[in-house]
């Protein structure tokens, strides 16, 4: 057996490095473990950025076309779908690339490979060349993130029916989609493909989209994309999806009855799952919830007070930034300087076009912690600035405390609502 590892660090994601560059900043040996070549995890690779990456083409796409109401018009664009892909792909690898070198500049042992639990002081890591080592360790992180999740008795060998992984890895445009889910993923990729062009369906079994947020944001973004997918379905449940080679035939059920349509492709995008299999969690005292998330303490530390867990694989909000803070957090108790994580709000974005944007309470959620709240709406229609750009397509909502007008909630539709979040998160 190798010397025992002061700090190791399973899972390089936006969680993982982070907690990994915090420490070895702060002169602790540390080892990350990782199956890719370089730290950056679903966030960088599958998620984030080269989503991200697709959406600017179709913002660009769709401003352009809105021009000709300037008097500037443009012939009908040309797509290729492989530039994209490259594009997409290139920008990955210049980001992770990046995030590797940074790795090795802070001396972080990183190892490629997969990593289990003997014991709650050993690892066995599978590295990706074939080798098998058992590593001990002083202290540890689990961030090994989460996978999509998928429709129990649907089958997972068709090309026609795919997961948002797949959905990035852009070969062709298809004639038509359904999206199964019609939470932030599902309207992300559905909004980008709809945009090249692709009859866009999004079917969502509860009674409305974008599940969570404020009623008044989904309604002012249903009616804003309304003209962008061909249907938006609520209430109703994917009952059976069949591929036929060319075509797939989804059957729906609803209040009125079942149904069946078809579709170029079916995407499926019904939350995920938290990566705590195969981890030898059963070697140890560490515990898992109902639905697979790793249980933890306010320190996040685990059953075992030498490993913590971070990120989508304790469960809470699946966010990058949520998990980068959770990461710094646990490190600083492995330091000694005891740090809960409890914010007090955690932003999130969609980034559709309008964008939509909350943090903080809902509406919803300040009516049943019984808070006697105002409420303040201001249309965009209303603001020179979204007049001047022709985006008159937002709006912005304040729940209000009224016992001491603090603001305790904030939500908007729009275009840049991703940017005009960061100031109801500082207030």
């Amino acid at each position: 057996m190798e010397q025992k590892r002061e700090l190791i660090v399973i899972g390089a994601g936006p969680g993982g490095y982070p907690a990994a560059f915090l420490a070895a900043d702060k002169g602790v040996e540390t080892t990350l473990i990782d199956p890719e070549p370089n730290p950056g995890g679903v966030c960088l690779y599958r998620g984030c950025i080269p989503t991200k990456t697709l959406l600017h083409a179709t913002k660009v796409l769709r401003e352009a076309k809105e021009l000709d109401k300037w008097g500037i018009e443009f012939s009908n664009p040309v797509i290729r779908p492989e530039v994209l892909k490259q594009t997409k792909d290139k920008v990955v690898q210049q980001i992770t690339g990046g995030v590797g070198r940074l790795c090795k500049q802070r001396k972080i042992e990183y190892i490629q490979g997969k990593a289990s639990f003997l014991n709650a002081e050993t690892l066995l890591v599978n590295t990706v060349e074939g080798e098998k080592k058992e590593i001990s360790f002083k202290n540890a992180v689990i961030a090994t993130g989460s996978s999509p999740a998928w429709i129990p008795g649907i089958s997972t060998d068709s090309p026609n029916i795919i997961t948002s992984k797949d959905a990035l890895n852009i070969d062709t445009i298809p004639e038509s989609m359904l999206v199964v889910g019609g939470g932030y993923i599902g309207l992300e990729l559905g909004s980008f493909y709809a945009t090249l062009g692709t009859q866009v369906s999004v079917v969502e079994l509860l009674s409305s989209i974008l599940p969570g947020a404020d009623s008044d944001l989904v309604r002012v973004f249903s009616q804003s994309t309304r003209s962008l997918f061909k249907e938006i379905m609520t209430g109703t449940k994917v009952v059976s999806i069949k591929d036929n080679g060319e075509s797939v035939s989804v059957t729906f059920e609803n209040e009125k009855g079942s149904f069946e349509k078809e579709y170029s492709k079916v995407l499926i995008t019904v939350g995920r799952k938290p990566n705590s299999e195969n981890l030898g969690l059963e070697n140890t005292k560490i515990k898992t919830d109902n639905r697979g998330f790793i249980v933890v303490n306010k320190n996040l530390q685990t059953e075992h007070e030498n490993i913590f867990a971070i990120g989508d694989v304790v469960g809470g909000a699946m966010l990058a930034h949520k998990a980068t803070h959770e990461g710094k957090a646990a490190v600083n108790n492995i330091l000694g300087e005891k740090t809960e994580f409890s914010p007090s709000s955690i932003p999130a974005v969609l980034f559709t076009d309008p964008e939509v944007a909350w943090v903080g309470l809902t509406e919803k959620q300040a009516s049943e912690k019984g808070i006697d709240y105002a409420v303040s709406r201001f249309q965009w229609g209303a603001s020179g600035r979204a007049v001047t750009i022709g985006r008159i397509d937002g709006v912005t909502k304040l729940i209000i405390d009224k016992k001491n007008d603090k603001i305790i909630g904030m939500g908007l539709v729009g275009s840049g609502a991703g940017e005009l979040i960061s100031e109801g998160a500082l207030a």
